[in-house]
């Protein structure tokens, strides 16, 4: 799983049909010192988040556990984060 911090929404008008009716939005993940690092990520927004929310997202097969056998993604968000702490 990531933590990551939300840029904004990723608008796609023709997708394949398996994301139908699902938002996509771009993230960045972030350093232990809370700051966006990296290159910038696309995923399945299922709570509804907003730009510049930090969220949970998670990768691989268990999104498929989040979205059905049948969805051909590889990355959705599956919370908001109220706080985290990272010991340096």
């Amino acid at each position: 799983m990531y933590i990551c911090r939300v840029q904004g929404k990723c608008v796609s008008t023709i997708k394949e049909k398996g994301l139908g009716g699902l938002s996509l939005i771009t993230m960045q993940r972030l350093n232990k010192s809370g700051n966006a690092a990296g290159e910038m990520l696309v995923a399945v927004d299922t709570i509804g988040c907003s730009a510049g929310e930090i969220v949970l997202v998670t990768k691989g097969s268990s999104v498929r556990a989040v979205l059905g056998e049948n969805t051909p993604a590889d990355m959705a968000v599956i919370g908001v984060v109220d706080h985290y702490d990272c010991n340096k």
